[in-house]
């Protein structure tokens, strides 16, 4: 008897056993046979109206790439306006996936309102169809996964932004002797939290080696007096080394360029070891990019 019940209950867990392992395979062989669906790659973007380069808004082909292109379609709502806060670049309301690609672009440009007033508004895109007929919009329960995005347009200040700046340098050049000359760099940057007080950063266009800023880029402050007319107060930080900067400046509404005058005062030690102070006036101009 017991050899019996042995017997039974090795058959039973050999029989379990097989069991498992014949579901085991059963699911490995399983294939996923769709159906596949497109989204947004993200589902949140912000940007700062100042942001003056195209915007991407992905959308992709989550299965494989296929042969042909593929036709995503997709509504317009939020508070944002367009033609005043955002202007599209190529086909309103249609993405396409180009053929063997996986991704497709809804592009947008930033069209900055700025009036410093610090709110801001929303683009919400919404897959609504895409075509082949084999692929499905979003993903998971009813599609809601991926079927939507919300774009947020950040108001920005009046003078914000990034700028192109260019300076002369004749204000050194003669002092070192050597042939005045124009420096431009892009990627200027100015920013504010209170649309009065500005920081700008790297604005260093080659100072000279003389002073050692080659290889820094110290920030400093402006103030929008609220007449067109700016003042960079007196002022210094850790980069400048107990240098001082001030200067005055101006805004061309027109155009949206600031000018300044950017007054240096300069510490130095002279060959006989003698401290001494030198100034000397920078100007600049910087145009929106």
């Amino acid at each position: 008897m017991r050899n019996y019940k042995y017997i039974l209950t090795v058959f039973m867990t050999l029989l379990l056993a097989w069991v498992v392992v014949a579901c085991e395979e059963q699911d490995m062989d399983r294939t996923f046979e769709g159906p596949y669906f497109v989204r947004f790659t993200d589902s949140s973007l912000t940007f700062k109206e100042s942001y003056n380069q195209t915007i991407s808004v992905r959308v992709h082909n989550a299965g494989p790439q296929l042969g042909e292109p593929i036709t995503v379609r997709y509504a317009i709502s939020g508070t944002a306006r367009e033609g005043k806060d955002y202007a599209f670049e190529g086909t309103k309301g249609t993405v396409t996936i180009p053929a063997n690609q996986s991704f497709g672009e809804i592009k947008l440009k930033l069209i900055n309102n700025a009036n410093n007033i610090l709110e801001s508004q929303t683009v919400v895109f919404t897959l609504t169809d895409v075509e082949p007929a084999s692929l499905r919009v979003g993903f998971g329960k009813e599609g809601l996964l991926g079927k939507s995005i919300t774009f947020t347009i950040e108001d920005d200040c009046l003078l914000s932004g990034n700028y192109t700046g260019v300076r002369q340098n004749g204000a050194y050049a003669n002092l070192l002797g050597i042939t005045p000359a124009t420096a431009t760099l892009r990627d200027i940057a100015i920013t504010s939290t209170d649309c009065k007080t500005y920081t700008i950063t790297n604005w260093n266009i080659g100072l000279p080696d003389l002073f050692g800023y080659n290889a820094i880029k110290p920030s400093f402050t402006f103030v929008d007096t609220g007449d067109n007319t700016l003042t960079i107060p007196t002022q210094s930080n850790s980069e400048l080394g107990g240098d001082t900067l001030s200067g005055t400046g101006s805004w061309n509404p027109q155009n949206r360029q600031l000018s300044f005058n950017l007054r240096w005062k300069a510490n130095l030690r002279t060959n006989a070891g003698k401290d001494t102070t030198l100034t000397i006036t920078f100007p600049f101009t910087y145009t929106p990019q």
